[in-house]
Formats: C-alpha cells, sequence, structure tokens
C-alpha cells in the first residue's frame, strides 16, 4: 500500500508502526522522524510562516480564511507521481493542518483513486483510537495493539503520581492575539495534576482576553504556540512580557512561566503528545514526576 500523509502526526504514527516504507508523500510540516524530511513533500503553505511574526500569521489567517483563497497549496505532478492508494488526513483544524478542501483536490487530482482515512482526534483518548485506526486500515494492528499498549502505560503512569495539591495551570496556544489551548491539552493538565482553566476538555482553542487570565489568575502558565518550538516562542515573548496585567499575575511573580517544545510534544495529537503530558507531569510536580524522563531542551523556565 502506498501511503500519502496530510498530518504530521500520521506520519509519526506510520513510522512507529513500522510502515515508513510505504510513506511516498508527506507535508512541510513532517520533520519527525528526521527521515520524514526525505520524502516528498506533496503539501505546503500558501505563504512563509518562518519570516513573519506571531501576529502577523494570524493575521493572514484570518485574511486566507475570510476571502476563501487557500491556506495549503497541493502540489499536482508530486502527488500524481506518489500514486498513493490511501491518503490519512485531519478533519480538526483548517489551520494547523490540510483540511476538507485540500483532501478533496487530491483525490480530484488522483481521478478519484485513492481511499481516505480522516482523523479527528479531541483528547489523549481520541489520538489513541487515532493510532489503532490508521494500524487497521493499513494492516499493522498487532503493531497498533502494542504501540497503544505502551502509550497508555505512560498515561496511567503520570495519572498515578502522588500529588500533594494541585495547581491552577494556564496553558497558552498564541502569543498575539492571546489563545487558549483546547483539544487534548484541558485533559493533559487535569491528568497531570492540575486544575485547568480557561479552555474546556475537547473544545477547539479560542481567542482570550487578557482580562479572563487575570481573573483565573494561574499559579503556573505554560506557553505552548501552536508549531512553535522554545527559541521561537521566546522569541514571539517580548510583547507580553511588557504588558502591566501580565506582569501582575501569580504565576509571573513568582516565577513559575514555562515554554514547552510545542511543535514536538503539543500541538500534533500523535504519539509524541503522551511526553507531552510527562513533560507536563515534570513542570507542574517535579518530586511525584522525578522517576519520568523527558527529552533533554524540551522545555524552559522562565
Amino acid at each position: 500500500m502506498r501511503i500519502v500523509s496530510f498530518l504530521p502526526s500520521a506520519t509519526e504514527t506510520l513510522y512507529q508502526l513500522g510502515a515508513a516504507s510505504q510513506i511516498v508523500g508527506v507535508t512541510h510540516e513532517c520533520k519527525f522522524p528526521p527521515a520524514a524530511r526525505k520524502k516528498p513533500r506533496v503539501i505546503r503553505p500558501s505563504f512563509d510562516p518562518g519570516s513573519m511574526t506571531g501576529r502577523e500569521i494570524d493575521s493572514k489567517i484570518v485574511e486566507l480564511m475570510r476571502s476563501g483563497r487557500d491556506i495549503y497549496i497541493v502540489d499536482d505532478e508530486t502527488l500524481k507521481r506518489a500514486n498513493p492508494d490511501l491518503i490519512v488526513a485531519q478533519g480538526l483544524c483548517e489551520v494547523c493542518s490540510p483540511f476538507t478542501k485540500e483532501i478533496s483536490r487530491a483525490v480530484n487530482v488522483l481521478g478519484g483513486r485513492p481511499d481516505v482515512l480522516v482523523l479527528d482526534p479531541h483528547d489523549l483518548d481520541d489520538i489513541l483510537v487515532s493510532v489503532m485506526d490508521v494500524a487497521e486500515r493499513i494492516g499493522k494492528v498487532k503493531q497498533g495493539r502494542k504501540l497503544v499498549a505502551l502509550l497508555q502505560k505512560r498515561i496511567d503512569a503520570v495519572r498515578g503520581m502522588k500529588v500533594k495539591s494541585r495547581p491552577k495551570v494556564l496553558c497558552i496556544e498564541w502569543l498575539d492575539p492571546l489563545f487558549t489551548a483546547g483539544h487534548w491539552v484541558p485533559q493533559m493538565v487535569e491528568y497531570a495534576g492540575g486544575i485547568n482553566g480557561i479552555s474546556s476538555a475537547g473544545e477547539p482553542s479560542r481567542r482570550m482576553e487578557i482580562d479572563e487570565v487575570v481573573q483565573f489568575d494561574p499559579d503556573i502558565i505554560l506557553l505552548m504556540p501552536c508549531g512553535f518550538g522554545v527559541k521561537r516562542t521566546l522569541e514571539e515573548l517580548p510583547p507580553l512580557a511588557a504588558n502591566e496585567k501580565w506582569k501582575s499575575l501569580r504565576a509571573v511573580k513568582s516565577g513559575k512561566v514555562y515554554v514547552v517544545d510545542a511543535n514536538a510534544y503539543f500541538s500534533k495529537p500523535g504519539p509524541r503528545t503522551v511526553t507531552g503530558l510527562e513533560i507536563m507531569a515534570k513542570i507542574l510536580h517535579p518530586e511525584a514526576s522525578r522517576r519520568i524522563r523527558v527529552p533533554k531542551g524540551s522545555y524552559k523556565k522562565l
């Protein structure tokens, strides 16, 4: 079976299931594992976010969505050469990854031949279900069950931590304008021993006002701009850090603000989201999670 992945987390899953040789096309965002970078790229963004600020990226996306223009562009020739039997895509967010319009275009370019598997995870349970959905579709059920069992064991280890208190936690998915992190992140906070604020489990991320943050006044703040690593987030931080209301927050005054590698461990609903849960446990309860190991450089305390 020849597979094209429109979703970085699906690409990661395919590699972990032992299906690397079957992948014939990926997106510009499929960078893990590193070998995925060498696969043909069948889709790319219509603009260069790497050269723009967070505010500029948000404005550009709003402009494209309002005008009905493309956020992502399918490379017809590369897709035709890939000639997949299966396209794995997502139905969660038209900003984060190729969405319904791009899927339809790809199928039309290929003459309606490939099957399409659309994943739509909203929490950690759904993410594990998505892993099995991929495994079943490509005939790797045994490998899928083994991977899911391992991920579930790690989730259970975090949930089983003995914590003395549960801090109020705010996870921020975009800095300018402010967005609160939704979908699976609120559940991650609860599993890691915190009290999630402002956003709701399973619900989409949304814009929020700084006054909402002031009212909640979290004990701990995690900065996880969608698709950004630690370095890029730090570059985006100065305007927010200069805000007087921001400086008045309990978490800011007590030095409990953390930047995490959102691109690797929080933004994409795949196996590494479980690593994100472990990172969160380390931040919220370092003593209770001392036996848990997380990747070096995956988070930074401000």
